[in-house]
């Protein structure tokens, strides 16, 4: 059975410490994978804080500094007396080292970065299953000179010839290289040994697994009170609709707000689903004109997002009221929201932690202190692919679990300069006719996102012999695993030329199709 604290949440089996890393959340995402379950904290916990958390393992992560440097980050010394596993990747394994003994230095003329052949020197263990001479994604300037006391080269690189490290008597293992990173062939192979045979942690953290703890705890926390629910269709806010729904029942109310900025149809789609097919209590409020009026003359995004955010708190207190009293307020809150508010981002030359800017529509953060609530956020340790399997248990259609996503502030920010109804109608068409050819060509499910942008800009075209004086439309579409990063998506171009066509022919108000490939980095997936 999974080990609970006293209040009954469950107890990570595996603790990821964050130095800074980018990849930091993919760690955990990888190591949940396995179904084993693991937490982010930042790398100032304690040993004693770790030590009473009873982990099967740690895993500290990369991170942008050297170990070398003055007030670069440290975890306590005392982690390495607790007898639990520890794996260090990159800058977790420099500073394995240099705590232990060893030696970190400059890898002049020996950095590492991108896809290298992995020789391995020892199979056992750590590499049970990885093949010798598969690639793994390096990417560090510092290298081990010199092991601590009881260690032993378990691999190298043509340029790093300690790439990966163990005292196998202490269970503490090192690699150079990230293998959470899907470029990494084996990757997935070594955490599982790592969980599961170094660790001996159990597959206990499953769809299922959730499901019925979640209840259970928000049966608990809830009795006979009644929960109001802000939905916005997304995947987030429809599972959590549903989880609640399975838990509560009628205690549960969710309001959706229709601010005018939803793509074309979805307001309608949404209400038949939920509250004609499913019988959950949805109140729908309509707030079009409310939410346009106050854009009028508003061009600079940030203060855009500020506005509707606003707007929604100010719509969703007057709308509590009228259908109250509510004790509880539901929230989607995801693991990322947590581990981005928590602000265990690290400062690469001072070694200080740095609170991270959360987009000012995120939930976590985002209402005011004087709300009379308390919250209720089941789904605040599910990543984003965990929340689509939880969906998916519960009955979400595939429409809703895999639907792209979709920014809070809607269309609003999909149209750069001041909104109004004429520049709303005219994205709205182009955004539909974009999905709707993706949909019929079988690619929408091999899209991150797919959109169209409306620039405030018009240019000169011609229409039936006619000149036009038009705005242009920006067809963006991405491929990503997680919205981190991001590519272009290569489009058929006989796909490309429909949507296009389809548009100019359309679409009143717009004579010229663009396409955006632009990655990201350097670019943003949004475009404000």
């Amino acid at each position: 059975m999974p080990s609970t604290q006293s209040n009954g949440q469950r107890q990570a089996a595996i603790v990821i410490l964050d130095f800074g890393s980018q990849y930091s959340e993919l760690i955990a995402r990888r190591v949940r994978e396995t179904e084993v379950y693991s937490l982010v904290l930042s790398y100032s916990t304690s040993a004693e804080t770790l030590r009473k958390m009873a982990p099967k393992g740690i895993i500290l992560s990369g991170g942008p500094s050297s170990v070398y440097f003055e007030g670069a980050p440290k975890c306590d010394q005392k982690i390495w007396d607790l007898d639990i596993p520890v794996l260090g990747v990159c800058y977790g394994m420099h500073l394995m080292v240099h705590q232990l003994g060893g030696k970190v230095e400059a890898a002049i003329g020996r950095a590492e970065y991108g896809k290298a052949p992995l020789e391995i020197d020892d199979p056992t263990e750590l590499f049970t299953n990885v093949k010798n001479g598969s690639t793994m994604w390096m990417s560090h300037g510092d290298s081990v000179l010199q092991l601590p006391e009881g260690f032993d080269c378990l691999a190298h690189t043509s340029n790093t010839p300690m790439a990966a490290i163990a005292s196998q008597r202490q269970r503490l293992y090192g690699v150079q290289f990230h293998p959470e990173v899907v470029h990494s062939q084996y990757g997935m192979s070594m955490i599982r040994n790592f969980v599961y045979h170094i660790c001996g942690c159990e597959p206990d953290w499953t769809t299922n697994t959730f499901i019925e703890e979640s209840i259970s705890q928000v049966r608990q926390q809830i009795g006979n009170k009644r929960v109001l629910l802000a939905l916005s269709g997304g995947v987030d806010s429809s599972t959590l609709a549903f989880l609640l729904n399975k838990a509560i029942g009628e205690k549960l109310t969710c309001m959706f707000i229709d601010q005018g900025f939803m793509r074309k149809g979805e307001p309608e789609f949404l209400m038949e689903f939920f509250k004609q097919e499913f019988h959950i209590n949805v109140e729908y409020i309509n707030a079009r004109e409310r939410f346009i009026g106050k854009l009028e003359g508003i061009v600079d995004p940030e203060e855009k997002r500020k506005i509707i955010g606003t707007e929604f708190i100010r719509v969703f207190e007057e709308e509590s009221l009228r259908l109250g009293p509510f004790d509880y307020l539901a929230q989607g809150t995801l693991y990322p929201d947590v581990i981005e508010s928590a602000g265990t981002n690290i400062d690469s030359k001072t070694g200080e932690r740095v609170a991270v800017k959360i987009k000012s529509h995120h939930n976590v953060g985002g209402l005011p202190k004087d709300l009379q609530f308390k919250l209720v956020e089941p789904l605040r340790r599910l990543f984003k692919d965990e929340v689509r399997k939880v969906g998916r248990s519960l009955g979400l259609p595939e429409e809703i679990v895999r639907r792209h996503p979709f920014p809070g502030p809607g269309l609003a920010i999909r149209i750069l300069g001041e909104v109004t109804h004429e520049k709303l109608d005219c994205l709205r068409d182009a955004d539909f006719i974009v999905r709707d050819e993706i949909q019929k060509a079988g690619l929408y499910h091999d899209i991150w996102q797919a959109f169209a942008v409306l620039l405030p800009v018009r240019s000169v075209g011609v229409m039936g012999d006619q000149r036009t004086y038009a705005w242009p439309i920006v067809l963006r579409c991405v491929s990503s695993e997680d919205g981190m990063t991001a590519d272009w998506s290569r489009l058929p171009d006989e796909i490309l030329e429909l949507i296009s066509n389809r548009i100019v022919n359309e679409v009143q108000g717009v004579n010229r199709v663009v396409l955006d490939i632009t990655s990201k980095p350097p670019g943003t997936i949004e475009w404000e």
